[in-house]
């Protein structure tokens, strides 16, 4: 990504008894939120934890999903009028609370 790009993530921390379903969140929701959001999208990624910094840890996070915009305005654009159906989504495919960070891409 290029410099001066917005990364929304969107991080699901790895807690004891709450469950994720990988399978739905990549092939559903994030398909949903494409649709949702179009070309307002510049790229995606998904990304699963395997584990934290001392071998055998597990991973602070479970999941994280991060898309990239033109600019803040472009996200808030698109995101703004969705974001009830989006967040109306999560019970489907998890009962994490997100947690979401907004970036400007510097390198």
């Amino acid at each position: 990504m290029k410099k001066g790009t917005i990364k929304v993530s969107v991080l699901y921390p790895n807690e004891e008894g709450k469950s994720f379903d990988m399978d739905y969140y990549c092939t559903k929701h994030v398909a949903m939120v494409g649709e949702l959001l179009g070309d307002a999208i510049i790229g995606a990624t998904i990304e699963q934890g395997l584990g934290g910094a001392e071998p055998g840890s597990p991973a602070s996070y479970i999941a994280m999903g991060n898309l990239y915009f033109e600019s803040m305005e472009s996200f808030q654009n698109s995101f703004g009028p969705n974001a009830e159906k989006i967040m109306a989504d999560l019970p489907n495919y998890t009962n994490i609370q997100p947690v979401i960070q907004i970036s400007e891409v510097m390198i």
